[in-house]
């Protein structure tokens, strides 16, 4: 039955990419038709998981070069793009971490200091994620809270007593810390790619640099607003847990952490290379800045710290393995997820060259006699929702000469409109691609498309009231550009 269902669903995404490659329904140029038939295709199948995401996002490889839209070469490299190796080194370490069992001792220390209420648990996640996020990428917060979250999880799973929900609560953790990254990074102008790149935008364009405690005044409100819905909505409404503390299950705990004992040699191999790339995560920006010598970034970082995992002897006292991670245990790995990412990067890329992008900006201009408040409203809701399916990077550059352009012909700042633009576009919750955070989560195998989706339109939808309500009121009182 589930086969047939498949089967229909996607004969009728076929039908709907045919539609639109035929018929041609708004009247695009021959190549943004084509290219927004495979999107619709594309978009159409992943949502109703007809097919494996992994394998749907390797449709451009065929269709691109198949309707001459790019050469085989240009529609192959994305997939080789460097968030890719990020995305590859932080698993790479969460692989070692877990390999090790460190992950079960970080786990325990974290439950016995947060207590055993499934909703305390979550919530310091959440407060963690959104403060780190702050200041590190939210691609390398996700990535350092991710296994710790996997490892929490477990831990729940194997000292419940039966009450309570674990699987709502794993489902909580994991979106949690997605979102969370994401959020947090709202909150400063260098928490996240698209708010540097609108920052550098402005510098570049207006010779103006936008303050980072004016940044800081406007946007702080609208993280925190976020974070605190984001509990709210998901512990309260969406996935309750009903896990409460249990001195039971505190004793369980620390009767776990005694039979653990002292760290061992791999262990603390493993938790040395975690810090050090942690570190160097957090120090990147003072290291590049101090010296002209070399410029390191988060991507390098990650693969870096990968390297001295299969470099490093694990002087394993059961010698069950003679380095601390070895080829083999890369079967365990989500290559999936680096997959899926690489087909939505060129996706974005040819939506982007086709002109359909710079196609929405023009029909955005439009709303310019709506007043203000809609219209911010209005490019907040666009941003959101393109940023489901493309790089939220890409398209600020792509929006906000667009948005200028709006600003200058109104005579006001291209702040009022340009920083709930850059701030929507790191909000976008319900599709893995959206933003690297969800990717990495989605990767764990614990969460249903059809949960991300439905928590993510929850989020998308309140980023939506909280962005353009905070931002109408707050922005107008920054510096004049």
């Amino acid at each position: 039955m589930l086969t047939i269902r498949n089967n229909i669903k996607t004969i009728l995404c076929i039908l709907l990419f045919l539609f639109f490659l035929i018929f041609n329904p708004l009247s695009l140029s021959i190549t943004a038709a084509k290219v927004l038939a495979i999107a619709i295709l594309m978009v159409a199948l992943w949502v109703s998981e007809a097919l494996p995401m992994p394998v749907v996002a390797l449709f451009p490889i065929v269709l691109f070069p198949l309707f001459k839209i790019a050469s085989i070469e240009e529609t192959t490299a994305p997939y080789a793009n460097s968030v890719i190796f990020l995305f590859m080194g932080g698993f790479l370490i969460g692989l070692a971490i877990e390999k090790w069992n460190l992950h079960k001792r970080i786990a325990l220390n974290i439950i016995k200091r947060t207590g055993t209420s499934g909703n305390k648990i979550i919530l310091g996640f959440i407060l963690s994620t959104g403060f780190l996020s702050m200041w590190l990428s939210n691609t390398a917060t996700t990535m350092m809270m991710f296994p710790i979250a996997l490892s929490v999880i477990k831990v729940m799973e194997d000292n419940n007593d039966g009450s309570g929900n674990i699987s709502n609560m794993s489902v909580c953790i994991l979106l949690a810390i997605a979102y969370a990254a994401n959020f947090g990074g709202i909150a400063t102008i260098i928490g996240t790619p698209p708010n540097v790149a609108f920052s550098a935008f402005i510098n570049k364009k207006y010779n103006y640099n936008i303050q980072f405690s004016e940044w800081a005044m406007v946007c702080t409100p609208i993280a925190i607003f976020l974070m605190l819905s984001l509990y709210i909505v998901t512990t309260k409404f969406l996935y309750p847990n009903h896990i409460k503390s249990s001195d039971k299950t505190t004793r369980l705990i620390q009767n776990e952490i005694n039979l653990l004992g002292k760290l061992s040699a791999p262990e603390k191999k493993v938790l040395i290379i975690f810090i050090l790339t942690a570190t160097l995560w957090i120090i990147k920006d003072l290291i590049n800045t101090q010296q002209k010598l070399i410029k390191i970034d988060d991507t390098m970082i990650a693969m870096f710290g990968a390297l001295l995992l299969f470099i490093f002897p694990s002087n394993d006292v059961n010698k069950t393995s003679s380095k601390l991670l070895e080829w083999k245990d890369t079967s365990k790995m989500a290559w999936g997820i680096l997959i899926l990412f690489g087909g939505g990067i060129t996706l974005a890329n040819q939506l982007e060259k086709a002109g359909l992008i710079e196609m929405l900006g023009v029909w955005l201009a439009q709303f310019s006699n709506f007043g203000i408040f809609w219209l911010i409203l209005i490019v907040v809701i666009i941003s959101i929702f393109i940023s489901e399916v493309m790089s939220n990077v890409a398209q600020v550059i792509v929006f906000a000469p667009v948005i200028a352009g709006i600003s200058d012909a109104l005579n006001f700042s291209p702040l009022i409109l340009g920083i709930p633009m850059a701030l929507s576009a790191s909000a976008a919750s319900m599709l893995p691609m959206g933003t690297p955070p969800n990717a990495i989560v989605f990767g764990s195998g614990k969460i249903q498309l059809k949960q991300m989706i439905k928590t993510g339109f929850v989020m998308n939808i309140i980023a939506i009231v909280v962005i353009t309500i905070i931002c109408y009121f707050l922005v107008p009182l920054m510096s004049k550009i």
